[in-house]
């Protein structure tokens, strides 16, 4: 199950392609979170015909007959957890950070999002923060201390930082071209415009994982902000 609130919710298709049970998500103006009906799966693609023209074969050729298999286990499905209910039963869920641009709203849906995955998320699973924009404009460094603080509330550790980052590659090197502009820039620093310059090229993932109940009171540096 993956639970989707990032704009447009972007993961549908992502979902739909990889098997994935798909719920959009979304906050309403007054910050309730509400997690609606999964998406119906897509329409499979028809069946390519192979290049001689042939027909595709029947499935029983591949497989014969009797496409049962006595050792399959015989429970009932009525008994598969959270058809319906997500708690516990959730795998993914992904939101855009700032989850709102007022600050104090922010917050708000901020709290109510963690204590959400803390009951949404299976043992393993995972929130993911997309930083959509900067919420600093100093230029250096974002400080997420206080987001990795509140999961931490509700008992979910920070698990890693993820960069994704928007560059060419050449095998496993990234490829950054200099600009003649910012050649001359570089030639010039006593000029105020580029005291602080910093190229965003990168894009923040911030994921969070459920912790296990003996370690959630354990303090230390491995946190980081």
């Amino acid at each position: 199950v993956v639970v989707d609130l990032t704009a447009d919710h972007a993961l549908t298709a992502v979902c739909s392609a990889g098997g994935r049970r798909h719920n959009p998500a979304w906050f309403t103006d007054a910050s309730s979170l509400i997690i609606g009906p999964a998406t119906p799966p897509s329409r499979p693609a028809p069946a390519v015909l192979s290049e001689d023209g042939g027909d595709v074969p029947d499935m029983s050729a591949w497989f014969g007959d009797d496409l049962t298999d006595p050792q399959l286990p015989t429970e009932s499905t009525d008994s598969v957890p959270c058809h319906t209910n997500l708690a516990e039963a959730t795998s993914l869920v992904v939101a855009c950070w700032p989850l709102y641009r007022d600050e104090p709203t922010n917050r708000i849906r901020l709290a109510r999002l963690l204590t959400a995955c803390a009951r949404l998320l299976l043992p393993g699973s995972c929130l993911v923060l997309v930083v959509t924009i900067p919420t600093t404009t100093t230029g250096g460094p974002e400080d997420f201390t206080p987001v990795a603080t509140a999961a931490a509330a509700v008992g979910l550790g920070y698990l890693q930082h993820i960069v994704a980052v928007a560059s060419d590659t050449d095998g496993d090197a990234f490829v950054y071209h200099v600009t003649d502009e910012e050649l001359l820039t570089l030639t010039h620093q006593n000029d105020p415009r580029w005291a602080a310059a910093h190229l965003r090229v990168h894009a923040d993932l911030l994921v969070f994982s459920p912790v296990a109940p003996h370690n959630r009171r354990r303090d230390g540096g491995d946190r980081r902000g």
